[in-house]
């Protein structure tokens, strides 16, 4: 299947994103891409459908990064969905919080937000319609302890995209954040100590689905959401999680 529609992915190179990629693709939707997994381009390319890549690396806590992807794509075609993963991850309870990581858990998680909602949502506001997701995290949620900061600003994002899909839907623009927990990919593996069994013991102990969150489980869904056909969810904030948030 392939459409003329263009999807914008930030980043595509961690997290569910690289197989969020393969699964707009699969869809036929043609793709532009910041930090990009190396060789996923020409993966893309040879499932027949249109990519570009912003060549830069880009650090979302500027202004001008999302800003970039976005330029890329309406100077080559459009710009009709896009899929933001912003995030940076600290563990620390409240006693360990020092004035550094609260500043940059707030540029990494939070503001990051603020700046890609900006670059996005310009071009489809004049053009009266687009879809937008903003990855945040399910402990937005779920306040957890160990990443106690990092909780706060994730509820602050899920906040912010509600109050953006509350102004710019009357524009035909739907906005909305998912989150996950539980994912089996290295940056949740490290962040809970995911080289010890007995850890992953713990974690699946805590979910109603005992297992670890694939990275194609929360791209599939996701899609949902981006490819045009699921317009009638706005505001919401999604958890991809396998129940932890409501435990």
């Amino acid at each position: 299947m392939k459409n003329d529609r263009v999807v914008i992915l930030v980043d595509a190179e961690t997290h569910m994103m690289p197989a969020l990629a393969r699964e707009m693709a699969k869809r036929g939707n043609n793709l532009v891409l910041g930090n990009v997994l190396k060789g996923l381009p020409e993966e893309l390319r040879a499932m027949g459908v249109k990519v570009e890549v912003v060549p830069d690396r880009l650090d979302l806590t500027k202004p001008d990064a999302v800003q970039k992807v976005v330029d890329l794509a309406l100077d080559k075609w459009k710009s009709d969905a896009a899929c933001i993963r912003s995030g940076y991850h600290k563990t620390g309870s409240i006693m360990d919080i020092t004035t550094k990581d609260a500043q940059d858990l707030y540029e990494g998680n939070l503001l990051s937000v603020i700046y890609a909602l900006q670059a996005v949502l310009k071009p489809m506001t004049k053009q009266g319609y687009g879809q937008v997701v903003i990855n945040t995290s399910s402990s937005g949620l779920r306040p957890t302890a160990f990443v106690a900061m990092y909780s706060a600003c994730r509820a602050v994002a899920n906040s912010l995209v509600r109050a953006a899909a509350l102004s710019e839907g009357s524009k035909g623009i739907s906005i909305n954040a998912r989150g996950t927990y539980a994912m089996n990919y290295p940056g949740f593996l490290d962040d809970v100590g995911g080289d010890d069994p007995e850890n992953l013991k713990k974690v699946y102990a805590g979910m109603p689905i005992g297992k670890l969150v694939e990275p194609e489980e929360a791209a599939y869904f996701t899609a949902s959401l981006i490819d045009g056909v699921g317009t009638g969810q706005t505001g919401q904030f999604f958890c991809i999680d396998n129940g932890w948030a409501f435990v």
